[in-house]
Formats: C-alpha cells, structure tokens, sequence
C-alpha cells in the first residue's frame, strides 16, 4: 500500500473478492478436492488468496453504480501462471466472475494488496470513490442517478437563483430561491409534493440597485415577483441571508452525500456568485443542472421529438434549453423521436400518456425568485410527470416599485389613466389547438388593495399547510410601546401594501420549509 501510481481503469473490469468466490464455487460444483491439492494452501482464505500481492484500482460500476476493488486479467492470469509454475497443474479460469464496466475515466491510484489489513483499509475507502462518483454523475446529469435521489424522498432541494448587473457581474440584483423538504414530507404521508404549499420560497431585492440599474439585453423584473411578497436587503446584508439559507444542508462527510441538494439552471452563473460572496458549500452537496439533466433526457429519447424554439427546426441533441423554453415545452404534446425507436413500445407509451401538455402561470420570468421557483417546479415535473401539480400566483399585494407606485397613484389622482408596464411573460394559449408561447407583454399595473381588503384576505388553507410552523409573524410597527409581547404573534393590519421591510415574511403565500 505504499507504492503510488495512476493507471488507466480501461480494463479493469475483474472484481478481486469474486475471483475468489469464483474458484470456491468452482470447486464445490466439479468436486474437486482443492484442500488435497499442493495450491489449496492459496484458497484456505481470502487472506491466503490475497498472498500473491494483487494489483488492484478501486472503480464504480457504471450501470449499478456500486464500488469494486478491481483488478485486470493478465493479474489472474499472472496468478494462474504461478501455479502451474511453482506447483505443475494447470488451473481454468473460473467462470462466473463479476465483471464491472467502469464509470471513471480519469486515471486512478494503483495499490498492490497482499494481506487482508491492506485489502480493509481500501474497502474503507470504497463509500468516498461512490460519493465521487455520484457527484459527477449528477453534475453530469444523468437520469438515473438524479431520478434515484428523487425516488429516496430524503433529500432537500434547494433552487437558487441570481440577477447581476449585465456591466458588472459581480453586482448582484436580486437573488431568489425555492426549497422541498422531501424527507419531512414523506414522513407526514404528503407525496408528491404540492408546489403551492410545501414549497419554501424568497425573492430579495438589493437595495443599493433597486430601480436604479436595469439591464438592457436581458431585462431585468425585480417587482414582478408572483409567488409572495419581496423583500428589500441592503447589499451588505445579502450573503448572510443566502448563507443563512445554505445552511440548511448537513454537515460535510467523506463518504456520504449531503441531504441538501443544489438545483439550478445553468448553475455556472450561480456557483460564481456564491464563490464570490465566500459562501462555501460542503464538500458532500450534490448539484443538479436543469439544462444539462433535460439535455440528458432529450438525448436518451425520454422526452420525445420538439422543435427549436429558437429556429422552429427539429431540435438538435447536443441543445439546451434556457428555463423559459424548458418550461415551454411542458405545453406540448410528446412525439415519439428516433431515440425512442429501440425502446419498448409499452415505455413509449407510459411516456405518452405521463407528458401530457399543461397550462403554465403567466409569471414574470428574468426575477430571481420567479426563475428559481419555476426551476424546482421543472425539475419535479422531469422527475415526476404524474402527480405534480401547476402552481399558482401567490401575489396578493402590489410588489411594484415604490417610485412605480406613487406615479400610479398620481396619475389615478388627476384622472389619467394608469400606464401598464410592458414585460415578456409566460402565456399559455388553450383554445383547443396545441398550446402556443406568446412573448408579449401585458398590462401589469394594478390597484393595490385598500387596508381594509387587505386585512380581510383570508388565508390559505389546503389539508397540508405548514404556513405558520415557521413563524408567519411580523413584528408591527404601528403597535403601543405599552403593548405586551404576546401582541407581537398576531399579524398587524397592513397600512402601507407597498412597504418593503427587511425583516419582514410575506403572509398569505407562506415562506416557511415544508
């Protein structure tokens, strides 16, 4: 165990502890008596076995993704050589050894193992080489690994979301995020998740930026936020709220993945952000790409034949999708492509009837919560076609700009017309005929609700709402300096609908883990 090489694993396939399992087995089915023989001293143990000092690489297998300490067959070879050698018979290789196909491709470390003490301390090492291994698979996007964490109900999906400045990338705008807590759901009977009520959600706006910069190419919507109220932060303030939410993920191990999971779209971008805000994510975190997981659908046949959006031409394998196309194609119909010709009719079938187009909310994308709310939605839609529902707007109050709201008021005071702000939104047309994206914009502009209305609201309630388990209370501003602190857990009656307080939680769309 003190040599140190890197090899290729191209063709180390032969799992060690099966060679030997192998001959035991070949043994006991010809009736040889192997402890008669001058070699059976070599097959009294694993221990023994082990003797002739095996060169082995520890590898996952790519098709059951299980680790194996391996070893190459001019190795068994070499080892039938010495017997007929040293002893002067001639021993068949066995049958029935198990074969791994390995996922690496990078060069590993050679190890020479030659007693048992030597062949433990690298079996302890075999859960890190998974972990290793599972983190690149999901990175890469490959179905069955992201669909298994989905399928183990233990995990929590985080998405996340940042908006920079189009001249400076390092000034974020706006940064959203959306969570599902699947463990907690599961051990309450609550599955699949339902995105109105058990989804976590926040949009925050820097306060620095806030109608001051505004992008050009890729306009930017921070008052269009559709699934509760925003929140105003100062830019100091920023990476301590987004570590605050990133450390809901368990602690670091070697050798076990992270109940927090990553989900983004095009994570680069975001990845960046967090890096320069120092924010360090543990070791352990798995990180799923939405862009590169639908690619690896689309390849692998699973989500039919679709045009470009982009070019109106049929797509080509090798595309991603941006997040509003993604969710366009959730409104078509599935056609069976040419990567779905050698798969079983029955499976083609049971992907027909699971895709069936449906009708999205006409939120705002290019706003940080909106984009990272709809991404978790995406993902559970690719994972679970069957039984996820589409959410619904949260927005119960004004989210405008206050500059945005005081013109409005102004101008209904004179008699103007209110001026509607233009902005690319999702529109689902279902007529009858194949759903249809529209890139239009729409009046947006609305009457806030008088405080009356807006204190009458009621709630929502659903049989599984978890609104108030984390605290759905804001602190009144307006309240008596005599007033006693139990005051304080009742919600105060709204007086401004367009204030933006830091320290405050939206109250009929609930933000709270659930």
């Amino acid at each position: 165990m003190t040599d140190f090489t890197l090899v290729d694993p191209k063709g180390w396939e032969y799992d060690l502890h099966s060679i030997y399992s192998a001959y035991i087995g070949y043994f006991q089915i010809y009736n040889i008596p192997w402890y008669e023989r001058s070699w059976g001293h070599l097959f009294e143990s694993f221990e023994a076995f082990l003797v002739f000092s095996w060169p082995v690489i520890t590898v996952t297998d790519a098709w059951t993704s299980r680790a194996h300490i391996v070893t190459r067959l001019n190795s068994l070879g070499a080892f039938l050589k010495m017997i007929k050698t040293r002893f002067g018979e001639t021993l068949p290789q066995a049958p029935n050894i198990l074969q791994v196909t390995p996922f690496e491709t990078a060069n590993r470390h050679l190890r020479h193992v030659s007693d048992y003490a030597s062949y433990k301390k690298l079996h302890s090492t075999l859960p890190a080489a998974l972990l290793s291994a599972l983190k690149s698979r999901v990175r890469t996007g490959q179905p069955q690994a992201i669909k298994e964490l989905w399928d183990k109900k233990d995990k929590t999906f985080l998405a996340i979301d940042f908006v920079w400045s189009e001249r400076n990338e390092k000034s974020v705008l706006e940064w959203g995020y959306a969570a599902v807590r699947c463990g907690h759901l599961e051990a309450l009977g609550h599955w699949p998740p339902v995105p109105d009520t058990n989804y976590r959600k926040g949009h925050y706006i820097v306060a620095e930026y806030a109608d001051k910069v505004t992008n050009k190419y890729c306009p930017n919507h921070p008052w269009q936020y559709a699934f509760g109220e925003s929140q105003v932060a100062p830019k100091a303030r920023l990476p301590q709220i987004v570590q605050a939410v990133i450390s809901l993920a368990s602690p670091d191990s070697e050798t076990t993945a992270n109940h927090l999971v990553l989900v983004a779209h095009n994570a680069q971008g975001s990845l960046a952000r967090l890096e320069e805000m120092k924010i360090k994510l543990p070791h352990n975190m798995l990180v799923i790409d939405t862009m590169i997981y639908e690619r690896a659908l689309y390849l692998s046949g699973h989500r039919g034949a679709m045009l470009d959006p982009k070019t109106d031409k049929p797509r080509v394998g090798g595309s991603n999708l941006s997040l509003e196309n993604l969710l366009y194609s959730f409104t078509l119909p599935f056609v069976p492509s040419s990567s779905t010709a050698g798969l079983d009719k029955q499976l083609v079938l049971q992907q027909a009837q699971q895709q069936i187009p449906i009708v999205l909310p006409k939120c705002t994308l290019h706003n940080a919560g909106n984009d990272a709310f709809m991404c978790l939605f995406a993902l559970q839609k690719l994972l679970a076609p069957v039984g996820t529902t589409v959410p619904s707007l949260k927005k119960t109050r004004s989210n405008k700009s206050p500059m945005a709201n005081m013109n409005a008021v102004a101008a209904m005071g004179t008699g103007t017309e209110a001026l509607g702000m233009l902005s690319p939104m999702i529109n689902i047309n279902s007529n009858g005929a194949s759903p249809t994206m529209l890139y239009s914009g729409c009046t947006l502009a609305s009457m806030a609700p008088s405080p009356s209305a807006a204190a009458s609201m009621p709630r929502s309630s659903s049989a599984y709402d978890l609104a108030a388990e984390f605290g759905q209370m804001r602190l009144s501003m307006s309240m008596p300096r005599g007033n006693p602190g139990g005051a304080y857990l009742a919600a105060p009656v709204t007086t401004r609908p367009d204030s933006k307080r830091f320290n405050s939680f939206s109250g009929a769309s609930g933000s709270g883990l659930k």
